[in-house]
C-alpha cells in the first residue's frame, strides 16, 4: 500500500530555500528580477494557502451554485490577468477576455465532465474544481498570448491591411493571416507540452497523482485527458478572442481604426 509522505512546515521552509537559491542567482547576475521572484512566491503561498481552506470548505459544502459561482469567479481573474498582459488599447478588452476565457472553458469542461469523466455528480467540487483551474489557467495564457500577438500584428500591419480594403477586401480577409498567427501563436506553449510529454517531462498533474500515490497508468490517463482539454480550450479561447478583437479594430463601415 502506498503511503503519502507528508510535507510538515520545516519541510516547507526548507523547500523556500530553492527561492532563495533563485534570487541569489538573480541579485549575483543582476537580473533585475529579484524583487519579482520575492513578490511572485509570498503572493503564491497566500493565495493557494486561502484557496486550500477555501476547497476544504466547498469540498464538504458541495452546493453547485457555489461551486459555479467559484469557477465563474476563477474566470474573472483569469481575464483581468490576461488583459494585463495586453500592451494594446483595445476597448472592452476585460469583457472580451473574459468571455473568451469562459466560453472556451465552460465547453470543454463540460465535454470533460459529461462525457469522459462521468462522476456520480456532474458538480462534484473534487472534479469539478481541479479541472477548470488547469483548463482556465492554460485558456488565460492562450488567450493573453494571441490578444498581444493580433493587436500588435493589426497596429504594425496598419498599412497593409488598408491596402487589402482599398482592393476589396473585407476586413476578416484583410486580417486573416494575423489571426491565424496569433491563434498558431498561443498553440505553441500547449503543443510543445503534449510533444514532450512523458519523454522529456512528466506533466504537473500526472506528477501530483503519482506522489499522492495514484496508479502511473491511471495517472497517465487522467493526464491525457487534461492535455486534450487544454488543447482545446485553447483553440476555442484563442478563435473567440481574435473575433472579439477584430471587431473593436474596424468600423461600421469596415474601416480600419486604430486606438491610441
Amino acid at each position: 500500500m502506498n503511503t503519502v509522505i507528508d510535507l510538515d512546515i520545516p519541510k516547507m521552509a526548507i523547500a523556500m530555500g530553492m527561492v532563495a537559491i533563485a534570487v541569489s542567482f538573480s541579485v549575483w547576475q543582476k537580473l533585475a528580477i529579484a524583487k519579482n521572484l520575492i513578490i511572485a512566491t509570498f503572493r503564491s503561498i497566500i493565495q493557494l494557502i486561502v484557496v486550500g481552506f477555501l476547497l476544504d470548505a466547498v469540498f464538504e459544502i458541495k452546493q453547485p451554485v457555489v461551486i459555479l459561482f467559484i469557477i465563474l469567479l476563477m474566470s474573472l481573474m483569469a481575464a483581468r490577468e490576461a488583459k494585463n498582459r495586453v500592451r494594446e488599447k483595445v476597448p472592452y478588452v476585460l469583457p472580451i477576455m473574459w468571455i473568451s476565457v469562459i466560453v472556451g472553458t465552460l465547453a470543454i469542461l463540460a465535454y470533460t465532465t459529461f462525457l469522459v469523466v462521468q462522476p456520480t455528480t456532474w458538480y462534484s467540487p473534487q472534479y469539478l474544481i481541479p479541472l477548470a483551474g488547469m483548463i482556465l489557467g492554460n485558456s488565460m495564457n492562450g488567450a493573453a498570448i494571441a490578444a498581444e500577438r493580433f493587436t500588435q500584428d493589426l497596429v504594425k500591419r496598419s498599412r497593409e491591411i488598408e491596402t487589402h480594403l482599398c482592393l476589396g477586401a473585407t476586413p476578416q480577409q484583410a486580417i486573416a493571416n494575423y489571426q491565424n498567427d496569433a491563434i498558431r501563436a498561443a498553440m505553441i506553449p500547449t503543443i510543445n507540452v503534449m510533444m514532450v510529454a512523458g519523454v522529456v517531462s512528466l506533466p504537473g498533474m500526472m506528477t501530483g497523482q503519482i506522489l499522492g500515490g495514484v496508479s502511473p497508468l491511471l495517472a497517465v490517463r487522467y493526464q491525457l485527458v487534461i492535455l486534450f482539454a487544454i488543447t482545446t480550450a485553447n483553440l476555442i479561447t484563442a478563435l473567440i478572442l481574435t473575433t472579439l478583437v477584430t471587431r473593436q479594430f474596424f468600423t461600421p463601415a469596415q474601416q480600419l481604426k486604430l486606438h491610441h
